[in-house]
């Protein structure tokens, strides 16, 4: 017998149904969690400098483009690492 695409395990099947749904929930989560951490990182820990627009360092703003391309795993840690590190509590994930 020759193994088709309609011979797929029901149970397999149903667990793609409840898995996929479950992974692009936590990455829309994640990416808006680091929205939301890169706005308190310009807002609390960016200096004005001279030329009165927040100027970030280089890591939080590096950190800020990952959140932007979708690289929150990236993005994430750095970022609530700057905003620990500068007295702030972190917002609920």
């Amino acid at each position: 017998m020759t193994w088709t695409t309609s011979m797929t395990p029901k149970p397999m099947l149903l667990l793609t149904c409840f898995v996929l749904p479950t992974t692009v929930v936590a990455q829309a989560d994640d990416a808006a969690y680091c929205r939301q951490l890169g706005d308190l990182a310009i807002r609390y820990t960016a200096s004005t400098g001279g030329q009165a627009r927040p100027m970030l360092d280089t890591t939080a703003f590096a950190a800020i483009a990952d959140c932007n391309k979708g690289n929150t795993a990236a993005g994430i840690p750095v970022l609530e690492k700057k905003l620990r590190n500068n007295g702030l509590t972190l917002p609920k994930r």
